[in-house]
């Protein structure tokens, strides 16, 4: 075998490495996240990370607008990707997800009626117990790496 491709990483670790990456464009410190939705050919179709809605100001430029212990200026990774999925018209149904961190219970439910298959993440931040019951029933895999 060819020694290069002995050394080739899998196609999971090179998109979570992507998506630590996409994370490093985040704008609120509160956590950096990233997620890349990628298509059953292995094509990345969106990507996404923590930040504020386009046109709004950016935690790192005026802080963190702090509600319930959450900063609600930020809209986060997996959303900002599918919403970008929604606006383009693009189909994400089949699809799997990276995020570098297991996505929040609002996420779950969006990722699951979206249509994507598969959630791949490194770090597993707040698992919601209801997060992982919807997934098991909704039939969508998940899979830290």
């Amino acid at each position: 075998m060819d020694k290069k491709l002995e050394n080739r990483c899998s196609w999971q670790e090179y998109f979570m490495r992507l998506c630590e990456t996409v994370a490093e464009r985040g704008t609120c410190d509160r956590a950096y996240v990233g997620a890349i939705i990628v298509n059953s050919e292995n094509r990345i179709v969106s990507t996404g990370y923590n930040g504020s809605i386009s046109g709004d100001k950016h935690c790192s430029e005026v802080g963190h607008e702090m509600r319930d212990g959450h900063c609600i200026r930020t809209i986060h990774a997996e959303q900002n990707a599918l919403y970008y999925c929604a606006k383009e018209g693009i189909s994400v149904k089949d699809c799997s997800i990276y995020v570098t961190h297991f996505p929040c219970l609002n996420c779950t439910k969006a990722i699951i009626q979206s249509g994507i298959k598969h959630i791949y993440y490194r770090t597993g931040y707040r698992i919601d117990e209801y997060a992982i019951k919807l997934l098991q029933s909704s039939n969508v895999l998940y899979t830290k790496l």
